[in-house]
């Protein structure tokens, strides 16, 4: 939802900072690293139980990945490579966290259930980033949705924050995710179908050969064997 909304006015907010750290001799690729070294110490520090901390590493991980683009197109150096690592690191961070998430329950003696959300919601996270991907490999639009990346990071920030709401927070991002998945996979779906009117018309076809044609009632079919007409 944000990234629909509001991404051109935070790039906007960010090219100046951006600026800045281009000249630096920061690359982009640094800062994309960099947030996935915070998204291993957050994991760890997730698991091992130290929540607050894990809060703290949890906003240096989201930090980077506001800056990297920035710092790429301050640069002039966004190209397909740094999108691919840029790509690949979100996914790697959102199994490093929702992993620590599931190690903290587990080592925290929560029922089955409650250890199974965070794998839950990591899987659901990857379905929504997959119907994107897939998507925009076929050409066609699935942006937006109910929640997106920054939303999630909001929303594990408040569990994190608050350990009474951890559980319920991760039940949440799990209906969430899955909402946002069935409306990308509908909005691309309705893409796909405006662009492929020969199959509407084969089966418009199809379904006019099963239709049963009435018999004829010709003089022929009242004539007898033998008979005259």
């Amino acid at each position: 939802m944000f990234d629909g909304q509001f991404r051109n006015q935070i790039e906007a907010g960010l090219r100046p900072i951006g600026n800045s750290i281009r000249k630096t001799g920061i690359t982009a690729d640094m800062i994309t690293a960099f947030g996935l070294l915070m998204a291993v110490a957050a994991a760890v520090a997730i698991g091992a139980g130290a929540l607050r901390l894990g809060l703290l590493l949890l906003v240096l991980t989201g930090l980077p990945d506001l800056l990297d683009g920035a710092v790429a197109k301050a640069s002039g150096s966004a190209s397909v490579r740094g999108a691919f690592f840029d790509s690949v690191s979100d996914r790697l961070t959102d199994g490093l966290l929702f992993g620590g998430v599931a190690y903290y329950l587990a080592a925290d003696g929560r029922p089955a259930w409650q250890v199974m959300l965070p794998v839950a919601g990591y899987v659901s996270a990857s379905l929504v980033s997959y119907i994107r991907a897939k998507a925009d490999a076929l050409g066609f639009d699935a942006r937006g949705g109910l929640v997106e990346r920054a939303e999630r990071f909001i929303l594990l920030g408040l569990g994190l924050l608050f350990d009474p709401l951890l559980v319920p927070v991760m039940a949440l991002i799990v209906v969430l995710n899955m909402i946002t998945a069935g409306q990308r996979f509908v909005k691309v779906w309705r893409q796909a179908t405006a662009q492929t009117p020969a199959l509407s018309d084969r089966r418009r076809r199809r379904a006019a050969r099963r239709t049963p044609r009435p018999r004829s009632t010709g003089r022929s079919s009242l004539r007898r064997p033998g008979g005259s007409a």
